[in-house]
């Protein structure tokens, strides 16, 4: 059963961290969330006065966040001890769990930086597991060439063969980039029952009779696979998908709880220096 369009929906300017500017597709007034993902930012610039500041120290707790790096490099540092560099290509998953401090800083002062970032929900009862960090290197993402129409990397979840490096998640992800060259179609399957949607970060596509411009989240209704076609550029997009968790979201700042309760106790948390 093919996926339809149920919204397409154009991001928010707007600045995060100590000043860098982004584009906000979820976790706006627009679209608060769509579960279980809680936040979609895109941040793309060659002025490094756009990005230089980065996010410097700021905590976590209760989902986790997806980074994904197009262009440029970013240094990731926690509380725990942690520290790893994000290059053109990479990625990472990081789990917050029951809480921990820290920072993404570029690593680069000029030149593209551009890139996803994304936060994930974790259910009631995986919101207070030990932090974890997955890191995955630009060469470790599987990629497959279909045919002389696309290239395909497989960042989380399984597409065709390919199984993608990201593991042991909560809500069963599926997190693909796409390349698909000009006017051609391309059919790629989705868990059905599983919320999903594609962010075009450049070029057009044509999908479900409409024809759709950069910079565009297309939320997808269920079904079990989604048919694209580029027009007369190379389009490139992301494509995500997980199990909707389905409890209710009380969210402050960085902190994604179930309740009021929990979002009080974080703050206490944090003050005390338990994370």
């Amino acid at each position: 059963m093919q996926r339809t369009i149920d919204q397409i929906i154009s991001p928010v300017s707007t600045s995060d961290g100590a000043g860098v500017k982004i584009k906000r597709a979820i976790g706006t007034s627009t679209l608060d969330h769509l579960d279980p993902f809680l936040l979609l930012d895109v941040f793309g610039s060659e002025k490094g006065t756009d990005y230089i500041a980065g996010f410097p120290d700021h905590p976590h707790r209760g989902f986790e966040t997806v980074t994904y790096m197009l262009n440029g490099k970013m240094r990731h540092r926690d509380s725990a001890g942690n520290e790893g560099l994000l290059e053109t290509g990479g990625a990472q998953w990081m789990t917050a769990g029951r809480g921990l401090v820290h920072s993404e800083m570029p690593e680069q002062s000029e030149g593209l930086m551009k890139g996803f970032q994304i936060w994930v929900n974790l259910p009631a009862d995986k919101k207070m597991i030990p932090p974890r960090y997955q890191d995955i290197q630009p060469d470790a993402i599987p990629t497959a060439h279909i045919d002389d129409r696309a290239e395909v990397k497989v960042i989380a979840g399984q597409l065709f063969d390919l199984v993608g490096p990201i593991s042991d998640i909560a809500t069963k992800p599926l997190f693909i980039d796409v390349i698909l060259k000009p006017n051609q179609e391309l059919s790629l399957p989705v868990p059905e029952g599983q919320t999903a949607f594609l962010y075009i970060y450049e070029g057009k596509m044509h999908l479900d009779g409409e024809d759709i411009e950069t910079d565009r989240l297309v939320i997808l209704e269920d079904g079990d696979e989604v048919s694209v076609l580029s027009c007369t550029q190379e389009t490139r997009f992301i494509l995500l998908a997980a199990d909707p968790i389905c409890e209710p979201i009380v969210r402050y700042g960085p902190f994604v709880m179930n309740s009021r309760e929990e979002i009080y106790q974080a703050f206490e948390d944090f003050k005390n220096g338990s994370f």
